[in-house]
């Protein structure tokens, strides 16, 4: 299959996933969550969903926890969605990027607070 193909499928399902976390799942435990990125294999058998949990720790872990438990729900979303032969299996994978950028973003903000005062 083309690159240019899976790279619109991915883009696609990350849409398409976002919008069922938004509107359509009614679980209380899940909080806010960003979708960042969909990875799917060459043959769409399997599909990676990186999400961006925000909260502290036990609304991380009772967030993933409704994620997961709803994997099967969001498969056949997608599936009745996107028309595709096969809909691929979902995987969810927690993505701490962002929560390493904003860790970045203060480090530099209190270096330069230091700087300032130093001067």
């Amino acid at each position: 299959m083309s690159q240019l193909r899976i790279e619109k499928i991915q883009e696609l399902m990350k849409q398409e996933i976002s919008q069922i976390i938004l509107q359509e799942l009614k679980d209380p435990r899940i909080g806010f969550v960003t979708v960042t990125q969909v990875e799917v294999t060459r043959d769409l058998s399997l599909a990676k969903v990186f999400v961006s949990i925000m909260g502290n720790d036990k609304q991380i872990e009772d967030t993933w926890k409704g994620l997961n438990s709803s994997l099967g729900f969001i498969r056949r979303e997608v599936g009745h969605r996107i028309r595709l032969r096969v809909t691929p299996e979902l995987r969810f994978v927690l993505d701490k990027s962002l929560d390493y950028s904003d860790h970045i973003q203060k480090l530099l903000l209190q270096i330069e607070r230091e700087q300032e005062q130093g001067e």
